[in-house]
């Protein structure tokens, strides 16, 4: 697939045609930062969901200390 890629751009710079390069570096840029704000949106919700089930048990904790 890189392989693939690396043609286009390598064809796309030998051609003349730098604003289809240009074009098809900021789709690229575009992409890995979509990937980037996928995967922390990912783990921001990991880490909630840890902190509710963290609370969840010093509140079950709470409740068996006070009975």
């Amino acid at each position: 697939m890189i392989k693939f890629f690396r043609k286009i751009r390598q064809n796309l710079l030998s051609e003349g045609k730098t604003g289809k390069y240009f074009k098809y570096a900021i789709g690229e840029i575009v992409l890995v930062v979509i990937g980037i704000l996928i995967a922390l949106s990912i783990n921001n919700w990991n880490e909630n969901n840890k902190n509710i089930k963290s609370e969840n048990k010093s509140l079950v904790d709470l409740k068996k200390s006070l009975l």
